[in-house]
């Protein structure tokens, strides 16, 4: 299944382009994290595509709350920091970095 059938399964959404663009975000931020100081590949190393997924599921179920920092609404609280990704998330990506010549 892919990531995009998995996302789409886990969260009802009938518009794939919303799915794909978050699909996307996160693709860019394990790109971002892994490759911290040059330009990276097309692809993600497919040991990140559940990573993938994950990230854009997470970034999907703080839509329309972005940068929440508390909500409280029939005895449910919520808060979460400014950032998109949850960090637990994003350190699980190793940066990939050369050594200088």
């Amino acid at each position: 299944m892919t990531a995009l059938e998995r996302l789409r399964k886990a969260t009802n959404e009938a518009d794939d382009a919303v799915l794909e663009d978050y699909l996307e975000q996160a693709k860019n931020a394990i790109m971002a994290r892994r490759y911290p100081y040059q330009d990276w590949p097309d692809e993600l190393e497919k040991r990140h595509l559940d990573l993938q997924y994950r990230c854009a599921l997470a970034l999907y179920q703080k839509r329309g709350g972005q940068f929440e920092i508390a909500h409280s609404e029939n005895g449910t609280s919520r808060s979460w920091a400014s950032e998109d990704i949850p960090e637990s998330l994003l350190n699980e990506v190793t940066p990939f970095v050369g050594v200088v010549g």
